[in-house]
């Protein structure tokens, strides 16, 4: 079994910054895969990273390219999401999830999930 607890979401104006983290917990896996998605109301989950546990590969959603970077700590068993240049639409839930294999965009090819941590960008 995985638990991972996200935290770091919060309040923020537009043009500023964040950094989310996803601590893990329980078992691991040598290919394990990361990914963070987000969720605003009334949309469907979102892929917005994804980095492999032993290599480091990334993956960005088109829409967060350039302005956010995933990257994890070994040592703490952690994966972060620093977000720059946050605008209204980066508003929403952001999950935490881990499968095993490559980075997938879709949500229903993780197994475990986080319990969210809330974004909120003012304009």
């Amino acid at each position: 079994q995985v638990q991972l607890v996200e935290s770091g979401g919060g309040l923020v104006q537009a043009g500023n910054s964040l950094r989310l983290s996803c601590a893990a917990y329980g078992r691991t896996f040598d290919n394990a895969v990361m990914g963070w998605f987000r969720q605003a109301p009334g949309k469907e989950r979102e892929f917005v990273a994804g980095v492999t546990w032993s290599r480091g590969n990334v993956k960005y959603g088109d829409s967060v390219k350039g302005r956010f970077a995933i990257f994890r700590d070994g040592a703490k068993n952690t994966v972060y999401l620093q977000m720059n240049n946050l605008q209204h639409e980066d508003t929403g839930i952001y999950y935490c999830a881990a499968a095993r294999g490559n980075i997938r965009t879709a949500s229903t090819m993780y197994d475990y999930w986080g319990q969210g941590t809330q974004v909120t960008v003012s304009s």
